[in-house]
């Protein structure tokens, strides 16, 4: 890891744009700004939005609530976090999370360390801009970024 050597200052809503499948994350800080320490993004999670059950190989993962009601699911349980409730989900454990509400729900994720999460952000967003996705596309993309989804009971 490298030291990083510049101070980060971003108003509000300025930072680079990721569009995840639907929910913009802006980019706060990414692992190259935080000589690969970690990544902060503030998330908009639409109405209807959610995520599959999957983990992340590389990172540990924490919500913050800003904005609306998100559901996660996981290895620890169902709970319903509001504005100001926090979750910290570590590598290696399944989770899910959606939109529990029935207004846009705004989150600020940590990451760490991040780069890997942030590259297959970058590919869901790349494919996204090509068409819909079928799920297996979204599986073997997630897959090549040290992310597993669990596959649908038979």
């Amino acid at each position: 890891m490298q030291i990083p050597k510049e101070t980060i200052v971003l108003a509000a809503g300025a930072g680079p744009v990721v569009d995840v499948l639907g929910a913009p994350a802006v980019y706060k800080a990414t692992s190259a700004d935080t000589g690969g320490r970690f990544s902060v993004f503030e998330q908009s999670i639409p109405v209807g939005y959610g995520v599959p059950p999957h983990r992340h190989e590389a990172e540990d993962e924490a919500m913050y609530v800003l904005a609306g009601d998100i559901a996660i699911d996981g290895e620890a349980g169902a709970h319903r976090i509001g504005a100001g409730g926090f979750v910290f989900l570590p590598r290696g454990r399944f989770h899910s999370f959606r939109n529990a509400g029935g207004t846009p729900a705004r989150a600020l994720v940590i990451c760490t360390p991040g780069a890997a999460l942030e590259r297959c952000f970058e590919a869901f967003a790349a494919a996204g801009a090509r068409g819909a996705l079928a799920p297996e596309m979204l599986t073997a993309i997630a897959a090549g970024h040290g992310v597993e989804i669990a596959r649908p009971p038979e």
